[in-house]
């Protein structure tokens, strides 16, 4: 099912800036590869343990984005591919959005559907391209991917932007910071699943 819908919270941030150059978008394309949680990572895991709950994300201004993405056969968006494997379901806290990123504030988590309830599986921070300045973030010893566009169905196109999911919950056999899960799933049956990728 594809998910018309589109975050009015959203709107309150979209940036409009020139791209980066291909040769910086290549730069950035993928982080490398990691299997074990450091001493932060384990440290960011804990202060973020109350999320377990969604309803208590909620309470602290994050807003789920309903769509469960998944990339059975992986995606390519510009420099960037995507292995097979799901994201999942993201809650976006606007407020976090800056120009600087806090391992105890990530812009998003990312929950994965299992037996009627939503699992914590993952954070993500993320940055508008305007707001970094010309200048890929950094968290965690890594570069986050992008800048890219927005991803349908749950922002605009125009919401350029950089990101970096790390999977802090669930494993993730091609590393710690790949964009998808393989061992993450979205029932393909299930109404707000979207399983057809990125469109750009």
């Amino acid at each position: 099912m594809h998910v018309s819908f589109v975050l009015p919270a959203l709107a309150a941030v979209l940036l409009f800036a020139p791209s980066a150059s291909s040769a910086q978008q290549a730069k950035q394309a993928g982080a490398p590869l990691a299997t074990k949680m450091t001493p932060e990572l384990i440290a960011t895991k804990a202060a973020l343990e109350k999320y377990q709950d969604p309803i208590v994300a909620v309470r602290d201004g994050f807003f789920s984005t309903v769509a469960c993405i998944d990339f059975p056969h992986g995606a390519v968006d510009g420099p960037i591919t995507y292995p097979p494997g799901a994201m999942g379901v993201h809650l976006l806290n606007t407020a976090n959005i800056g120009p600087k990123l806090d391992p105890a504030k990530p812009q998003v988590l990312i929950y994965e559907p299992v037996a009627g309830k939503l699992k914590l599986v993952a954070a993500e921070w993320f940055m508008p391209e305007q707001v970094a300045g010309g200048k890929a973030p950094e968290i965690f010893g890594q570069t986050l991917y992008g800048p890219m566009a927005g991803h349908a169905p749950i922002m605009p196109a125009e919401f350029r932007h950089y990101d970096l999911h790390v999977w802090l919950w669930k494993d993730n056999p091609r590393g710690i910071f790949t964009s998808t899960n393989s061992a993450v799933k979205c029932d393909p049956k299930a109404p707000y699943t979207h399983a057809e990728g990125m469109h750009h």
